[in-house]
């Protein structure tokens, strides 16, 4: 059923781009500037003209403008983010579609609109984390992050929640930043954001900057320390390489001040050993001791496995996402380094990946039809991050063979979509808010701040894969759960054994 805000797209130019112009006219320019203002009307249907010239180029000129004057806008409202002299290659290049699709509930589409393609989905997703990242990184590399942040959540956690916060979204841009830039809209996109990200970085480590991070005081600073340290992991080249040397100076520096803290027996024995895996990656050196607290954390997962892809978060299994949240994806980036580093610890790696592949099948059979999920156990307020594992085996191309490239794509955008969009999901000014969908915050665990919602970010991670690669370039896909309750006849999956 459609409810009261519904979006009817008409897409001119997407369904016909032939007959689009290939020049702007003179009044294109000032149709470029993007709005930060909702196209949706709060009362009123909604419909959304997406186009070119031909819908919309001036006063006297475009059939939008006169669809638009033949309504009764005291019924309908009539918004209009077509643009003059795009096709509907250039269109989505420059994230106009995803800027359209975006403010578009995706239920209220009409059923005439065509499903979506991996060229689209890429641009929506791109723009989901262009919408993360702005607020943060902009006041960041300008030194006002702490001016500007609001912390939500407990009082005390104002000393931590600025570094969980970059820490968390590096962590899930990391491996689209580290494609580099190139001459394409998106590559230069990547460009201003990685280099935005290095101005963040260099505010965070400075001792004598206004945004100086806490990497000494009080143990939360493991864990946010630990992030920002996987991010590099992550993009070595575009965020190590492409860092001022003073910056990696007072970054190591940083990375070490966190050897104070002594994890419990949980999953924080992986961020000790992920500060002491990029430290030895980036500098080449590590004391036994410092090989030690990898292999202890590594040794201790490997001892606390549960089955068919499973580790207990410690001793016990908990019913929670922190396999994907943490475990299984420091371990795999772990293994990378012992095997670059030649440590006895990679003869792990064959079957941490195995597990892995495993526990990736299982989150993607626990996407719903209607693209939700079951929200269990502790820190559901990471919203999406509870992916991270499924993004992160689509981006080292392990994806099982029952899962298609096409099918994986669509239901992690689908998910996407329904969570970012929630009403109340980010305040005013742009920040995340507490809550799992939407603004929840009894949802929010004591541990809970703004910085710690922006874990969200690494369910982005195969944006790390460029757009040639056929996790975008296959066609749209149901996804396991899709098929089976319209009644397909698709074979049963099976635990593994080890």
């Amino acid at each position: 059923m459609l409810r009261q805000a519904m979006i009817a797209l008409t897409l001119c130019l997407l369904l016909h781009p032939c007959s689009a112009q290939t020049s702007t006219t003179p009044e294109a320019p000032s149709q470029n500037a993007a709005s930060s203002a909702p196209l949706l009307h709060p009362k009123l249907p909604t419909t959304l003209i997406v186009g070119d010239s031909t819908a919309r180029n001036g006063a006297d000129l475009g059939w939008g403008n006169d669809f638009a004057a033949s309504i009764d806008t005291t019924r309908f409202h009539i918004a209009k983010p077509a643009r003059a002299g795009r096709r509907s290659r250039t269109y989505t290049n420059e994230a106009l579609w995803a800027e359209t699709l975006i403010h578009s509930p995706v239920e209220d589409y009409l059923p005439a609109i065509a499903e979506s393609s991996g060229a689209s989905d890429r641009a929506y997703t791109i723009t989901v984390m262009q919408r993360l990242a702005d607020p943060l990184l902009n006041a960041l590399a300008d030194g006002r992050l702490h001016q500007q942040m609001p912390v939500e959540g407990s009082p005390d956690r104002g000393e931590s929640s600025h570094l969980e916060a970059l820490g968390r979204l590096l962590a899930g841009m990391a491996p689209w930043l580290e494609l580099g830039p190139d001459d394409t809209p998106e590559g230069r996109l990547r460009e201003h954001y990685i280099l935005l990200s290095r101005r963040a970085i260099h505010q965070a480590v400075d001792p004598r900057g206004p945004d100086y991070m806490n990497f000494t005081t009080g143990n939360q600073r493991l864990v946010d320390a630990a992030f920002l340290a996987h991010a590099l992991l992550r993009a070595p080249h575009q965020l190590w390489e492409g860092l001022a040397t003073g910056d990696r100076t007072n970054l190591i520096a940083a990375l070490k001040a966190t050897r104070t803290v002594h994890p419990p027996d949980n999953n924080w024995t992986l961020f000790s050993a992920v500060i002491e895996a990029v430290l030895w990656n980036f500098t080449g050196q590590a004391t036994q001791s410092e090989q030690a607290t990898i292999q202890t954390a590594v040794e201790k997962h490997m001892a606390w496995y549960k089955g068919d892809g499973i580790y207990g978060d410690g001793a016990s299994f908990h019913w929670d996402y922190y396999n994907s949240f943490v475990i299984q994806p420091m371990l795999l980036d772990i293994m990378t380094v012992c095997a670059h580093m030649h440590s006895p610890l990679a003869v792990h790696a064959p079957l941490i990946l195995e597990r892995a592949r495993r526990y990736a099948q299982i989150q993607e059979e626990l996407i719903s039809p209607e693209a939700t999920f079951p929200v269990i156990g502790r820190s559901s307020t990471y919203r999406f991050g509870a992916f991270q594992l499924l993004s992160q085996i689509a981006l080292q191309h392990q994806l099982p063979e029952a899962l298609e490239p096409g099918a994986v794509r669509a239901a992690l955008t689908a998910v996407v979509r329904r969570m970012i969009e929630a009403p109340g999901t980010f305040d005013h000014n742009g920040w995340l808010q507490i809550g799992t969908v939407g603004h929840q915050p009894v949802r929010g665990e004591p541990y809970i701040s703004t910085g710690s919602l922006y874990l969200c970010s690494v369910g982005l991670l195969h944006l790390g894969l460029p757009p040639s690669d056929p996790f975008w370039t296959a066609p749209d896909a149901p996804w396991t759960q899709k098929r089976i309750w319209a009644g397909e006849d698709i074979p049963a999956d099976h635990a593994i054994t080890h």
